[in-house]
């Protein structure tokens, strides 16, 4: 997900916790403010009966609300000097205009005293309130639209503000994944005046200058290895040649002789293997076009036709389709060979190694020994078959760290009592 959105839903969670809490506020904020109203208007009802009452004595006699919003009955002095003026909120009957029978509604009653000619008098008022459902019903669709309206206003502040202002993290980013250690590019810039942005850039940069610089010294590190490693090899080899066919040696000698040839030259396909699996590891291939597995699979088979032949061993494939990669050609050339050599090598006289290509995988299948390989070792550095030890133990590894290195799979099964190896592009 991306910065903005999850920012958008942290902030929409946070609204709605806000402008709930501030409805339940201001709901009772404003009930009170309502209750306040209604009892200055009481005051006043109350005011405006007594001063009638002086002038016009009968209503003195109103002792219910049949006849109008307010009852009046005498008390004695002594319940009167004990009186205080309450507010008290209730419901009568009453119908409205509207209204095909009375119904309960709410209202606020003043209950109070006065005093006229002497005598003493209950006067109770009672106005109308506004109902608490209709007016949380109101609040709600108030808060409702309020809420959707802020949401609304943030995805527009969201889409033309805030995406100008991650604009320059956002290009710095889409720059930093196109960039390649090696490759000479230059480092990833973009123009900005926030400061956060900017001390990221000098970080990045900075980052990259260091990584740049190990980098050259692995390669270089790498190119001297290769160097330095296989000449002295290859010149050992050379001179154990030229001593064999000058010199006259016994059988014995040859022999012991021979092995150290062999020695050495499984040392120099070790060397070249691990300077190999270094390559990949640190991402120097990356000439990648669209390879054809079949043309590479057809070339291979060919290329291993003697091998397999002496080992009696017969290869068939099958192109049930043309499979197409996006990669280095020399690396899909090198998980193709190391998969036949790995069937050819392991495999059993009058065997053979079945070769299936389909829409998206290269499946490669050879009899051997029936015990089922360890999942969690098969492709690691240097296992080896205990009946084969003279590979490097590294071919599968090689395989593997490509697969890794683009996003391939590549897994093991043994059934029909065949070793299988699928790489899944």
């Amino acid at each position: 997900m991306k910065l903005l959105n999850r920012s958008l839903i942290h902030l929409m969670s946070w609204l709605l916790l806000i402008v709930s809490l501030w409805s339940v506020v201001f709901y009772f904020n404003m009930l009170n403010e309502i209750k306040d109203s209604v009892d200055e208007e009481l005051e006043n009802y109350k005011r405006q009966i007594v001063s009638r009452a002086e002038k016009d004595p009968t209503i003195l006699q109103q002792k219910t609300f049949d006849e109008g919003f307010f009852s009046v009955n005498p008390i004695s002095k002594k319940e009167a000097l004990n009186f205080k003026d309450t507010y008290k909120d209730t419901e009568i009957y009453a119908q409205d205009a509207d209204d095909e029978a009375p119904e309960l509604e709410p209202v606020r009653v003043l209950t109070t005293v006065f005093e006229q000619n002497g005598n003493f008098y209950e006067l109770k008022i009672f106005n109308n309130m506004v109902e608490e459902d209709d007016l949380v019903k109101e609040l709600l669709w108030d808060a409702a639209g309020l809420y959707v309206l802020l949401i609304f206003s943030i995805l527009i502040i969201n889409n033309l503000i805030l995406k100008k202002l991650w604009k320059p993290f956002y290009d710095l980013l889409q720059d930093l994944k196109n960039y390649r250690l090696g490759a000479g590019k230059k480092f990833p810039k973009v123009e900005t005046k926030t400061k956060e942005f900017s001390d990221l850039q000098e970080a990045v940069t900075t980052l990259l200058q260091y990584s740049e610089k190990t980098y050259e010294q692995q390669k270089e590190f790498i190119g001297n290895a290769s160097h330095e490693l296989q000449t002295p090899l290859a010149i050992a080899i050379s001179k154990l040649e030229l001593l064999m066919e000058k010199e006259n040696f016994t059988n014995d000698q040859a022999e012991k002789i021979a092995e150290i040839m062999e020695i050495i030259e499984r040392l120099v396909r070790l060397n070249k293997s691990l300077l190999l699996l270094t390559k990949i590891e640190n991402k120097q291939f990356f000439d990648n076009t669209e390879v054809s597995v079949n043309e590479i699979v057809t070339k291979s088979v060919n290329d291993l036709h003697d091998i397999a032949e002496f080992k009696r061993v017969e290869i068939s494939a099958k192109e049930n389709t043309q499979l197409s990669v996006n990669a280095d050609s020399a690396l899909i050339n090198i998980i193709v060979s190391n998969l036949l050599r790995n069937a050819i090598f392991h495999n059993v006289k009058n065997g053979k190694v079945e070769i299936e290509i389909s829409e998206n995988y290269l499946l490669v299948k050879n009899t051997g020994n029936q015990n089922i390989l360890a999942q969690e070792k098969i492709f690691t550095r240097f296992q080896k078959n205990q009946q084969n030890q003279s590979g490097t133990g590294l071919g599968l590894a090689i395989v593997k760290a490509i697969a890794d290195l683009y996003g391939f799979s590549v897994v093991y099964a043994f059934e029909e009592e065949m070793h299988q190896f699928k790489m899944k592009f």
